[in-house]
């Protein structure tokens, strides 16, 4: 048996004993969403030197898909550019920017040292929109803020926003995607995910 694929048997037994992504991901309140999110990243976190990049990027992936609104983030981030696009080049801009988002996950993601999620408070936005509060607390005892900002759509709460220590994550890719659209345009945006996303993939280089 060679060793690539003995590493693909490796990775499916470490998958298997995670726990399972169910079609029935609860995504009634937006705590739920938010617990549903942090207990996949433990999980992960646990296993991550077992599964590695790809093994995580496959037991993330799912969970990211079914608690993210990609197509509502996607319109946000690039803004006014949104409704210039044709819907070929937007079904790729949100299938890119969603395969982005679970390789970020995966990659930071990548080690357990003790450390626990803390739910802190949930907290009614306008438009009826959401935010829960929540904090990861470090092994040393350090805490990180992590607020999701979330909407509720066809009866399901999801989330559109994260930020970490008070830093909107949609604010910050919507300042360098546009940026990136207007001097370079689509094809260059396009290109700087796809790197980005190898990046993630060799070890060494991630970031």
């Amino acid at each position: 048996m060679n060793l690539q694929k003995l590493s693909r048997i490796t990775i499916a037994l470490f998958l298997f004993l995670l726990p399972p992504v169910s079609s029935a991901i609860d995504t009634s309140t937006p705590a739920a969403v938010v617990d549903e999110l942090h207990t996949a990243l433990l999980a992960t976190m646990k296993k991550a030197r077992e599964l590695g990049y790809t093994g995580r990027y496959k037991a993330l992936s799912p969970v990211i898909n079914k608690l993210f609104d990609f197509p509502s983030i996607a319109k946000t981030v690039l803004g006014r550019y949104w409704s210039k696009l044709n819907s070929h080049q937007q079904a790729l801009f949100i299938d890119t920017f969603t395969k982005l988002s679970a390789a970020t996950y995966a990659s930071r993601f990548d080690g357990f040292s003790g450390e626990q999620f803390k739910h802190v408070s949930n907290e009614p936005l306008r438009r009826g929109r959401m935010l829960v509060r929540t904090e990861l607390i470090k092994s040393n005892g350090e805490a990180v803020r992590l607020d999701y900002v979330l909407h509720q759509t066809a009866g399901r709460w999801l989330i559109i926003n994260v930020i970490a220590d008070g830093v909107s994550d949609l604010a910050l890719k919507r300042a360098d995607y546009t940026a990136i659209l207007k001097d370079q345009g689509f094809d260059a945006l396009i290109a700087t995910l796809n790197k980005k996303i190898a990046q993630y993939e060799t070890p060494g280089k991630s970031g």
